[in-house]
């Protein structure tokens, strides 16, 4: 969980107002939608951690109005500050209890896996919306996608994921995870160029 909150405090700081508009990985969402979301992410898992419990709404995420272009900075002071009370409640919290979600128990540290995969691979996202494309660190990734592969089946995903995306023989380990995620492996050399 730390590590991904570093990976994502650390592509944040590509984020401008003009960027807001700019599609994302995720399907139908911009950059705004796609950093409101992680706030919400950051929220609930803040709940699951400190209230152990977790009430989910399989809705999909609905469309705010834009707000005036400012709205950038505010936007990641917010993830910045969620992110750092996701941690400080995460060291605080008393492990051997389970957080139940939707009446179902599961351990405090798979909630704690399931985050640090939300956070990661939308942190990935919002760096490939900013032009960035920096990848998830090799570690954090390798783990991660073991992780994945637990949390999220391969099939009957939808519409929480797209089913899984090709990834070339020699991906790193940030492109396998995001490709199991259902994004699409680009091309980071004509990322670059263009």
């Amino acid at each position: 969980l730390t590590q991904a909150v570093s990976y994502a405090d650390s592509v944040l700081d590509a984020v401008t107002p003009q960027l807001l508009s700019r599609p994302t990985p995720c399907h139908a969402w911009d950059l705004r939608m796609l950093l409101e979301h992680a706030e919400e992410s950051l929220a609930t898992l803040h709940e699951g951690i400190t209230a152990y419990q977790v009430a989910l709404s399989l809705a999909p995420y609905p469309a705010r109005p834009a707000s005036d272009a400012s709205s950038a900075a505010a936007l990641v002071s917010v993830f910045r500050q969620c992110a750092t009370a996701l941690l400080h409640a995460s060291a605080q919290a008393d492990g051997d209890l389970p957080v139940t979600i939707e009446g179902h128990p599961m351990p405090l540290d798979c909630l704690r896996a399931a985050g640090a995969l939300e956070i990661a691979v939308h942190a990935c996202d919002i760096s490939q919306a900013c032009g960035q494309c920096l990848p998830i660190p090799d570690e954090p990734a390798t783990d991660l996608l073991e992780q994945a592969r637990l949390l999220v089946p391969r099939l009957g995903r939808h519409p929480l994921f797209a089913a899984p995306a090709p990834a070339p023989p020699r991906s790193t380990s940030s492109d396998r995870l995001t490709a199991y995620l259902g994004r699409p492996v680009r091309n980071k050399d004509l990322l670059v160029r263009n």
